[in-house]
């Protein structure tokens, strides 16, 4: 099978627009606030979200509103993510109303979206204001959609594949938003999809639910859960592919090139941390089972210890140690070998639990390098993971220290 990449980001694939503008929910009139995309016909849809106790309202209405597998619109604003607001449900829905009262859509095919400052009001008044112009403006803007919902993020995130489902040409596009409030359980922050593709509501959330498990669940950026963690997809069948309604060739088609748009943001995701300098991926092979590799490499990625020296380009491989054995997975410390490796090159740390002698000039010259890999081979088994992280800035604490001020 092959995937190429292509342009266009969520207006890639057959039958969507988008848009983005500035509408006044965030001060700075330099940065775009507002963004919709939207599908000619209605859509599957399916979506994952935060398990954590406290949730956006946004998330509330989108999984109500998502309940029938169907949704024709996205909506979402940025500068504030309308959570722990006593009115917060009645202004989620009143985004959505906006949207039917531009188009020939119903409020309830439509997915709502915030992010921001929580516990902080959130005035309907300048998204009312602005939504003539978002919805006169809708075009081929994805990248104005992918603007407008960036919050601390330094640059956009965007993906667009296409494939091959027999003799039919499809496509995947993608947006996201994540840099702070990184450690995701079910997705991560906000991550919006589209296709073309011909697919029951049912297989295309059976796709997503077992994609974000070796993706968005695989990356921390500072080991906390965002309240409005959301993705969402919306597959219109415009590509005229045949229906996949079961499990086979197609859907696992789909599903691969699915996993690469995910992976990809992913890793886009995390390099992009706050005040983060460095992309860190660590890939765990020899698990004993698949839940031992992920466990373990995104305890490794968690790490703050870990994350500070590969910030100050230190080999202090026995920080990987101390994480691996604090993991809670059955690992038998005595085989465990450690890699670090750059595009500078490979870097044997540790061999049966043991450090191995090694260049502290030549460790210093491969973590200096902007993406940094650590291979854990656990050689207790046939299972592998890989997850994602950053390094820990003197950044990350002055962003966070007056984020909301």
């Amino acid at each position: 099978m092959v995937i190429k990449e292509v342009s266009g980001g969520v207006c890639a694939p057959k039958g969507y627009k988008a848009n983005g503008i500035h509408c006044g929910v965030r001060k700075n009139k330099l940065k775009k606030d507002f963004a919709l995309i939207v599908s000619d016909v209605r859509a599957a849809a399916a979506g994952v979200y935060t398990s954590n106790l406290v949730k956006g309202a946004p998330v509330v209405v989108t999984k109500k509103n998502l309940s029938d597998g169907y949704a024709q619109a996205i909506i979402c604003n940025s500068g504030n993510a309308n959570t722990c607001n006593s009115d917060g449900i009645e202004i989620a829905e009143k985004m959505c109303a906006m949207v039917s009262e531009c188009g020939d859509i119903s409020a309830e095919d439509v997915i709502v979206g915030s992010t921001g400052v929580i516990g902080q009001k959130l005035s309907i008044e300048p998204m009312a204001n602005g939504m003539r112009e978002l919805w006169n403006g809708l075009g081929d803007h994805s990248d104005y959609a992918a603007q407008a919902i960036m919050t601390t993020d330094t640059v956009m995130k965007s993906v667009a594949v296409e494939f091959s489902l027999g003799k039919t040409i499809c496509r995947i596009g993608a947006i996201a938003k994540g840099v702070g409030m990184v450690c995701p359980n079910m997705a991560t922050n906000l991550i919006f999809l589209t296709s073309d593709v011909n697919i029951s509501h049912e297989m295309l959330q059976s796709a997503l639910s077992r994609d974000v498990k070796s993706s968005f669940n695989m990356i921390s950026v500072d080991g906390d859960q965002s309240t409005n963690d959301t993705c969402c997809i919306l597959a219109n069948g415009l590509a005229g592919n045949e229906r996949i309604e079961n499990k086979g060739a197609y859907y696992n088609a789909f599903c691969k090139a699915l996993n690469y748009c995910t992976v990809k943001l992913s890793k886009m995701i995390a390099k992009d941390g706050e005040g983060a300098t460095k992309l860190i991926e660590c890939e765990v092979s020899g698990a004993k089972s698949l839940k031992c590799a992920r466990v373990v490499a995104r305890t490794v990625i968690k790490s703050s210890l870990v994350k500070a020296a590969m910030f100050g380009a230190d080999a202090n491989w026995g920080r990987v140690l101390c994480a691996i054995g604090y993991a809670g997975e059955d690992v038998d410390i005595g085989k465990i070998d450690v890699d670090f490796s750059s595009v500078k090159g490979v870097l044997p740390v540790c061999r049966g639990g043991y450090g191995v002698d090694f260049s502290e000039e030549i460790a210093k010259q491969i973590l200096l390098e902007d993406e940094i890999k650590i291979s854990v081979n656990l050689n207790g088994g046939a299972y592998r993971a890989c997850a994602w992280g950053c390094d820990l800035t003197y950044d990350y604490v002055k962003i966070n220290g007056d984020y909301r001020t």
